[in-house]
C-alpha cells in the first residue's frame, strides 16, 4: 500500500468524455497506484439528475476522486457529502477549466478571479466530509501573468485547511480560446509551479501540463510533491503500466498486456447487453498496442461497429488476433460459450 505522502505522486487528469467508469477500470488494470479523476460533474447535474448514472464506480478503482464543478458553497457540501457517501477517495474542485459554458456556470477558471469565494467553497466542503478536498486550477487567467496573483490565490484557499493543489502550469484565456487551444497556445511555465512549492512548503503542489511520458514525470518529481498527466496517458496508456514500479518503487509481477486484455474480456462479459458501454470501453483501449506492430489494425477493429456487434465480449481477442498478437481464443478455451 502507498504512503499517505504519496498518495499524490502521478495522477491521471479528469477528461470530459474520456474518464469515465470504463475508461478508469481500464487505467486500473496497467496500475495499482496511480490515482485515479472522474469527468468533471456540476453540482446541478448531481444534485437533480440521475445520481448512480454519474457516482457509480467499481470499487477496485481505488484510489479514485471525484471532480465537481459548482461555484455555491451549499450546493458543494451536498454534493461533498454525496461522493463521501459513495465511497470516493477525495473531492476535487474544478478552477481550471476555461471553457465558455463552463464560465456561464460561474465555475471553472474564472473563479480564480473570486479566491474568497473559492475558499469558502473549499471550506464548506471540508466542514462535512473526512476525505480530502483538494482543488485543481492554472497558475492565471487571461494575460494576467504576475507571480502574486497565483501565489494570493493559493495563500487564501489554503488558509481554511486546503492541503492540496493540482496546478496546471499555464494561464486560462478565458476569451478568443477554444479548451484544446488553452492547452496548447498559453506559455508553459512551470517554473512558476516550482516557486510556488518553495513558498508553500507545508502544502502538496501536484504539476499538471504537457508531461508526455514517465522520464519527464521522474525528471517534475524534482521539484514537486506530484504530477498528473492527461492525454499522454490516455493516447499512450501502456505508460500507465510502468507506474507503479517507476514512481512508487511498488514491485509486483509486471502487467501483460494480454493480462489487460483478460481482464478486460471479463469485464466486457458483465457488460454485454450494454452495447454503449461496449463502444466506450473499445474505445478507451485504442491506445494500447501504441508504437507496436498491428496497432493499426487494434484501432481499426475497435472501430467497427460490425466487429463490435458481432464479437460482443470477445472484441478484444479478436481484435488482438487481426493485429497479429494472439489466437482469438487464447483466453476463451475453457468457455467455449464464449468463443467468437
Amino acid at each position: 500500500m502507498i504512503s499517505k505522502n504519496d498518495s499524490w505522486k502521478f495522477c491521471v487528469a479528469p477528461m470530459l468524455d474520456w474518464t469515465d467508469r470504463h475508461c478508469r477500470y481500464f487505467h486500473r488494470q496497467l496500475s495499482r497506484d496511480a490515482r485515479l479523476y472522474t469527468e468533471m460533474v456540476t453540482t446541478g447535474a448531481l444534485i437533480y439528475g440521475d445520481k448512480p448514472h454519474h457516482l457509480d464506480f467499481n470499487e477496485s478503482e481505488h484510489p479514485v476522486a471525484l471532480q465537481l464543478g459548482g461555484s455555491d458553497p451549499a450546493d458543494l457540501a451536498t454534493c461533498a457529502k454525496l461522493a463521501q457517501e459513495w465511497g470516493y477517495d477525495e473531492i476535487n474542485l474544478n478552477c481550471g477549466c476555461p471553457s465558455e459554458r463552463v464560465q456561464r456556470g460561474s465555475f471553472g477558471a474564472c473563479l480564480m478571479a473570486e479566491p474568497a469565494l473559492v475558499a469558502d467553497c473549499m471550506k464548506a466542503m471540508q466542514d462535512v466530509v473526512d476525505i480530502p478536498v483538494t482543488i485543481k486550477h492554472r497558475i492565471g487567467i487571461d494575460k494576467v501573468e504576475d507571480y502574486s496573483f497565483v501565489r494570493d490565490f493559493i495563500g487564501t484557499v489554503s488558509e481554511v485547511g486546503t492541503k492540496v493543489f493540482i496546478v496546471h502550469a499555464r494561464n486560462a484565456w478565458l476569451k478568443g480560446l477554444s479548451p484544446k487551444e488553452n492547452r496548447e497556445v498559453p506559455q508553459l511555465r512551470r517554473e512558476v509551479v516550482y516557486q510556488l512549492k518553495k513558498d508553500f512548503p507545508d502544502l502538496k503542489i501536484v504539476i499538471n501540463g504537457a508531461i508526455k511520458d514517465l522520464g519527464e514525470a521522474e525528471r517534475q518529481l524534482e521539484f514537486v510533491d506530484g504530477v498528473m498527466v492527461g492525454r499522454a496517458a490516455y493516447n499512450t496508456p501502456w505508460m500507465l503500466s510502468d507506474v507503479d514500479a517507476r514512481i512508487y518503487g511498488d514491485e509486483h509481477e509486471p502487467v501483460t498486456r494480454e493480462r489487460v486484455i483478460e481482464n478486460m474480456t471479463e469485464y466486457l462479459r458483465d457488460l454485454q447487453q450494454d452495447n454503449r458501454a461496449l463502444r466506450a470501453v473499445c474505445r478507451h483501449m485504442h491506445g494500447l498496442l501504441t508504437g507496436l506492430a498491428g496497432a493499426k489494425s487494434w484501432r481499426r477493429t475497435l472501430s467497427d461497429s460490425a466487429s463490435i456487434e458481432h464479437e460482443g465480449a470477445n472484441i478484444l481477442n479478436y481484435a488482438y488476433s487481426k493485429a497479429g498478437w494472439s489466437d482469438v481464443n487464447r483466453f476463451w478455451d475453457a468457455d467455449e460459450d464464449f468463443q467468437g
